[in-house]
């Protein structure tokens, strides 16, 4: 009978050894701006480091997603139904505007916790 209940013992560590990786693991996470009449829906976005965040054009007209320091990221000409995403690794914060309709601003701000 021992030798079931090690076996059992076994079982339970090796589950709750999985359970804690699991949890351990860092979880893919997503955000979404939608584009819509002039404007970035929501303009502030706070994520987490690792987030992708993906813009829609949602307007009728085209768009870009382009970071105010030319660098960090930009999207092509974003048509009707058109997504552009980016991941965010580092945290800070990422002002960013539309190319063709500069006054179209948002920011995204990555924190840690």
């Amino acid at each position: 009978m021992s030798h079931t209940y090690l076996r059992g013992g076994l079982a339970v560590a090796a589950f709750t050894l999985a359970l804690n990786a699991a949890a351990a693991a860092p979880v893919a996470e997503t955000a979404k701006v939608t584009i819509g009449n002039f404007t970035f829906g929501p303009a502030a976005l706070v994520v987490r480091p690792g987030t992708t965040v993906t813009w829609l054009n949602g307007d009728d007209i085209p768009h870009t997603v382009v970071a105010a320091d030319k660098k960090a990221f930009r999207s092509k000409v974003l048509d009707s139904g058109d997504s552009f995403s980016f991941t965010f690794a580092q945290p800070g914060t990422y002002p960013y505007f539309c190319s063709i309709h500069p006054h179209m601003t948002g920011k995204v701000v990555v924190k840690a916790s």
